[in-house]
């Protein structure tokens, strides 16, 4: 990372970022745009906002939550830095269970199912092997203060998240509710402790967890985790080229009366960060 950049941010931004800062949009290139569409229209349940060219945006309230941009021929991005998954926040756990039904009914393909403790999650990838996860939260006071001790990753008992449902084998699924936000975005980065040093000590992320040099959990406000980082699939590895299926931005929303300032940096694994202004 150029050292001017580097200070410049560090003077954008406070010590500790607002507490009511969240996660924005994820841009991401694809190989084949129509073929994107269609899987996140009908499996994912997202909303086309508008487009224009070889480019889309989609979410489920008024926020667009994902930007997809064509790249034809674009290879998965596997080995370098960039996106480990993105994170669909729904609002409540009857919102996971109903997904998960729909899932069942039209057998989405799944990677994963996890209980975290402090949240309840479900993964996939899509057509270009971007990762998905898609979770509901647990009560704040479970966890908030402790996520150090309580992160944890065990099996997701299914039939206990489908008995909040009536029937799962008839449960109507009309997209993702629209109160679904980008929960947080999870990354594959070069080197775990040299990411945490930028998002925490530049950012003002604060750090909620971390194991070791193997991943680490950063966020504001107290949340268990808007950003994640680690090096399973990607130690010392160069940010995706062109050419590739890739993450070109992960953006940080910050409030409006925050008085800080709208910018697009680089951080040290070559991925893309905007910090943009919310409406408050």
């Amino acid at each position: 990372m150029d050292p001017e950049e580097l200070t410049a941010v560090g003077a954008a931004v406070q010590a500790e970022l607002p507490p009511d800062t969240h996660m924005g949009a994820v841009h991401l290139t694809v190989a084949d745009l129509d073929r994107s569409l269609a899987y996140y229209e009908t499996q994912i349940g997202l909303v086309v906002h508008g487009g224009e060219d070889a480019r889309a945006r989609l979410g489920t309230g008024d926020d667009d939550l994902l930007v997809l941009t064509e790249e034809p021929g674009a290879k998965p991005a596997v080995g370098y830095s960039g996106l480990f998954h993105f994170a669909l926040l729904v609002p409540e756990r009857v919102d996971l269970a109903r997904w998960l039904a729909h899932a069942a009914r039209e057998r989405v393909p799944l990677s994963g199912l996890s209980d975290h403790y402090v949240s309840e999650a479900i993964y996939l990838q899509d057509p270009d092997q971007h990762g998905i996860e898609i979770y509901a939260d647990r009560p704040r006071e479970l966890w908030e203060g402790r996520v150090g001790e309580r992160l944890t990753t065990l099996p997701l008992d299914t039939r206990d998240l489908l008995s909040v449902l009536e029937d799962p084998r008839t449960e109507p699924f009309d997209g993702l509710p629209a109160g679904t936000v980008m929960g947080h975005v999870h990354l594959c980065v070069a080197d775990v402790e040299e990411s945490v040093a930028y998002y925490r000590d530049v950012i003002g992320f604060g750090l909620m967890a971390q194991l070791g040099n193997q991943a680490a959990f950063l966020s504001a406000g107290g949340y268990h985790h808007h950003l994640g980082a680690n090096i399973w699939q990607s130690r010392g590895a160069q940010y995706a080229p062109e050419g590739y299926a890739r993450l070109t931005q992960m953006t940080v929303v910050l409030p409006r009366a925050s008085g800080l300032a709208a910018r697009r940096v680089t951080d040290p694994s070559g991925i893309p960060v905007a910090f943009e202004l919310g409406d408050t």
